[in-house]
């Protein structure tokens, strides 16, 4: 656990979250500050910095991540319809907290993936 990260703390149960899944490995969360209808976070409860890291120094930690992600999106009735599972890697993307965390995102249309520059 490294002592200054969000997702960690959360983890830990310092902070609170609106836990909508959970297996021995991962973790998931509904964000708070949602970019759609449905805007869950899932985590690996292990701390690595990003999708990068945790595939270089966890493969099986990454399969139990993205499994984690298919029961949100089944769990959150968002299959039917499609949804998107997003990573922010680095400054660049947008990443924030610096644990790796997929968004799982859908309940409505979410439009283009990226804005038109």
């Amino acid at each position: 656990m490294d002592n200054n990260c969000l997702f960690c703390r959360i983890v830990a149960g310092e902070i609170p979250a609106t836990v909508v899944h959970e297996t021995d490995t991962t973790l998931a969360f509904r964000d708070i500050d949602p970019k759609a209808a449905v805007h869950v976070l899932v985590i690996p409860k292990a701390h690595h910095a990003d999708v990068v890291a945790l595939a270089q120094d966890d493969p099986a930690g990454s399969a139990a991540l993205l499994a984690a992600c298919a029961a949100v999106a089944e769990g959150e009735g968002l299959r039917a319809d499609g949804f998107r599972v997003l990573f922010n890697t680095g400054g660049y993307a947008g990443q924030e907290v610096f644990h790796v965390h997929a968004h799982v995102l859908g309940g409505e249309p979410l439009g283009p993936m990226l804005a038109i520059r």
